[in-house]
């Protein structure tokens, strides 16, 4: 994608390094009756996938069993101390992704020890803890990502697309 003059300059992996920076993470699904949903989950991202714990009977789980095509949404706090006194809304990643619902022992190493936050893996698996690895796919579709706060303020110049692949 060609950048609009003044738009953001961005890449597929500045995209994906402020993606493994961020604490919270939205994914929209579709449950069995068709109606979407969203749930606010806390991150892993280990190579080209992002990873969540649950509990393998949350609903959630079940929708991604059910629907494993889902939408991935990323508010990136901007503004720093100016964010106190002023209404700066968050930049924001957004990418189609599919889910998979593993058993703890298939998650990364790095992954285990984050999201289960010490916890000893066979503990967390015979307490019903699953891993939730997303695969991005297509665009990140970012808003405010790579340009001046004073640019998010135009819409068509704080927009930007990249490929989720790397290189």
């Amino acid at each position: 994608m060609t950048a609009p003059a003044g738009g953001p300059r961005l890449t597929s992996q500045r995209v994906w390094a402020t993606l493994a920076r961020q604490a919270f993470v939205v994914v929209g699904m579709v449950n069995r009756r068709g109606e979407g949903r969203s749930v606010g989950v806390s991150p892993a991202v280990d190579g080209d996938h992002v990873w969540f714990a649950a509990h393998g009977t949350d609903w959630k789980v079940d929708h991604l069993r059910h629907q494993p095509e889902v939408s991935l949404t990323v508010p990136v706090r901007r503004g720093g101390v100016l964010a106190l006194v002023a209404p700066i809304p968050p930049a924001t990643i957004t990418c189609r992704a599919t889910a998979q619902v593993l058993p703890v022992d298939r998650a990364p190493a790095a992954v285990r020890r984050r999201l289960l936050m010490g916890q000893d893996a066979e503990k967390a698996a015979a307490a019903g803890t699953v891993m939730v690895r997303l695969t991005p796919h297509g665009d990140f579709v970012t808003y405010g990502l790579g340009v001046s706060l004073r640019t998010m303020l135009d819409t068509e110049r704080a927009r930007g697309r990249v490929p989720v692949a790397r290189g």
